[in-house]
């Protein structure tokens, strides 16, 4: 980040390090996420390259133990739940149906153990697989729970980038999910968040990144998943929706906001056309997103939070 504003570095590290730390009673909903929020902080810090200088070994060791308190096997196999919120304190060590594995916070789990150098000695790689299966719905697509919930490009994006990170596909019918991926493609260029579904900048970068992570398959060779006219369709999609503020909008005619900056900046650069951002104009946006104390906000004048700090700093 660079032209008229610089990146406040150390405002956004200590910004990080305070929200793990602990959020505000207003933030108390969110708490069924808390392994995403604190992939957000952790994935802030290293990106700024500040992990070991805003925690330490004490911290990250006591960081990386309760994301392992997290790890749960079951009749679904094993994989991360989102947090102990459920978790009552006569707890005796059986799950319920109501404590199981979801996928997105497996996902973000796997990510902060590897942020934390983590060596994985703990991983129940075949449960994993076999939770992996379980998600996946006729359809092709992916639910967040074995049990049901979401099922949309999110979910698959998940267990595309899970299996991606064990170097093993067993666990998944990719053939069923590029076909899944391909029914969300939208008339506009983008990926709707299912079949028939309005353009969206996060579920096209999920939908772009999936096709390119899976392996080829004799019905599904990499090269054959997108033809000329859909690339070149989604491509100018991605592009106009750069608005003149500098930053990227989500949808057809919204106003821009600095998680998509990543979003649809990181699909043009995985389909090598990264060259086509206005990457000055972007930087001042992203900039002007800044909160005085540290953090990134969606838009200019408004409040930061992990989420949109991280996937905004990703990219800027």
């Amino acid at each position: 980040m660079s032209h008229a504003h610089t990146l406040a570095k150390g405002k956004h590290a200590s910004h990080s390090r305070r929200c793990l730390i602990g959020l505000p009673f207003s933030q108390v909903e969110v708490d069924p996420s808390r392994i995403a929020l604190i992939f957000y902080c952790l994935g802030a810090l290293d990106i700024l390259g500040a992990i070991e200088s805003q925690s330490s070994e004490i911290d990250r060791e006591t960081w990386r133990d309760w994301l392992w308190e997290q790890h749960i096997s079951g009749i679904h196999g094993a994989g991360f739940r989102p947090s102990p919120f459920i978790t009552p304190e006569d707890y005796n060590g059986d799950l319920s149906e109501y404590d199981t594995p979801h996928l997105v916070m497996t996902y973000t789990a796997l990510l902060c153990l590897a942020m934390l150098r983590d060596d994985f000695s703990k991983l129940d790689r075949p449960g994993l697989l076999r939770f992996l299966r379980s998600c996946q719905q006729e359809d092709g697509s992916f639910s967040a729970l074995p049990t049901g919930g979401e099922s949309d490009l999110r979910m698959l994006y998940c267990a595309f980038a899970i299996s991606s990170f064990l170097d093993d596909w067993s666990g998944i019918d990719v053939d069923r999910a590029i076909a899944y991926i391909q029914r969300c493609y939208s008339y506009e260029g983008g990926y709707g968040q299912t079949p028939s579904g309005e353009a969206l900048g996060g579920t096209s970068y999920c939908a772009i990144a999936a096709l390119h992570m899976a392996p080829d398959t004799p019905a599904s060779p990499r090269d054959a998943r997108l033809t000329g006219v859909q690339r070149a369709r989604t491509v100018r999609w991605l592009v106009q929706n750069q608005t003149d503020s500098g930053g990227f909008s989500g949808r057809t005619g919204k106003i821009a906001d600095a998680c998509y900056c990543f979003w649809c900046g990181a699909a043009l650069d995985i389909l090598g056309e990264g060259h086509l951002v206005d990457e000055r104009a972007l930087a001042d946006f992203l900039s002007q997103c800044q909160f005085k104390y540290g953090g990134l906000a969606k838009a200019p004048g408004e409040k930061p939070g992990p989420d949109m700090f991280y996937v905004g700093l990703v990219w800027g």
